[in-house]
């Protein structure tokens, strides 16, 4: 890319604005290989596209289930494969990959929504005093 960033391209802080993940967080998720910048500017800084975006915003998204980098890092292979449409990539042990990740994913939303009803519980008990 460009030493110029375009606006179909954005800069590490614009992304982090968008998303309100903090730079630091941006960049471990680089360093992991969890989010690539997808291209960089003649002095250095990462540009990202779009795209990144929005694969960093379904990052986000799995964070308060709990799922670790390792987590995640193959359920965007998955996705990957799946949006590449490449040979294979609608095979039954692709889908049957993605299935698990969405039970996992629904599990993990009722385990929250059990906490935030006892957390709801408790509040009325402390208004009550």
């Amino acid at each position: 890319m460009s030493a110029d960033a375009g606006p179909e391209t954005m800069h590490i802080g614009e992304l982090a604005e968008k998303t309100g993940l903090s730079l630091r967080t941006i960049r471990h998720y680089d360093d992991v290989g969890l989010l690539k910048a997808s291209g960089r500017t003649e002095g250095g800084f990462r540009l990202y596209s779009q795209d990144d975006l929005t694969r960093l915003m379904l990052i986000r998204r799995m964070k308060p289930l709990g799922f670790s980098l390792e987590e995640m890092t193959n359920l965007l292979g998955v996705i990957d494969t799946l949006q590449a449409g490449a040979p294979g990539s609608d095979s039954l042990e692709v889908r049957s990959r993605l299935d698990r990740f969405i039970d996992q994913a629904v599990e993990r939303r009722q385990t929250l929504e059990r906490q935030l009803e006892m957390a709801d519980e408790f509040l009325e008990l402390l208004r009550r005093q």
